[in-house]
């Protein structure tokens, strides 16, 4: 195909390119619908808990949390508001910046995350770890922090 020529790929980089988006959106729509199923919780919802409980005070600026989250800015806006309103996060003003918000880790939002996180690992393993050998893991992970590496 002439296009591809034209961008400089070839049929096999752009083939490999749409593998990784096929499995990507493959291991996701797993994930989700073990969480949904399990928890009523949306794998964004997952996402945006774990980046709470793994940050220092269960908190995150809000733009520090847009960064780290697969989600627009408005995007999570959004989904901050749902997660308040079930209070499974609280919003905080920032003392040091009055334009500035804390979104913060409740402890129900602590509790919904630990009930959750057996069935997330669960399906990371049997969709993701589990289909490869130990040095292709390995081998992976090196090729995926390239990628993941900013420009």
């Amino acid at each position: 195909m002439t296009l591809l020529r034209d961008e400089g790929l070839t049929a096999e980089e752009l083939a490999v390119w749409r593998m990784l988006q096929r499995a990507q959106v493959r291991v996701t729509r797993h994930l989700e619908s073990d969480l949904l199923v399990a928890h009523d919780l949306p794998l964004a919802s997952y996402d945006v808990l774990m980046q709470l409980a793994e940050a220092p005070g269960r908190r995150l600026r809000m733009n520090d949390l847009a960064d780290r989250v697969l989600l627009s800015r408005s995007g999570l806006t959004r989904l901050i508001d749902r997660l308040q309103r079930d209070g499974l996060v609280s919003r905080e003003a920032c003392a040091h910046d009055a334009r500035g918000l804390f979104a913060v880790l409740t402890d129900l939002g602590a509790a919904r995350l630990s009930e959750a996180t057996p069935t997330y690992l669960r399906g990371v393993k049997s969709q993701f770890i589990d289909l490869l050998a130990p040095d292709e893991i390995a081998r992976m992970r090196t090729l995926l922090a390239r990628l993941a590496e900013p420009s």
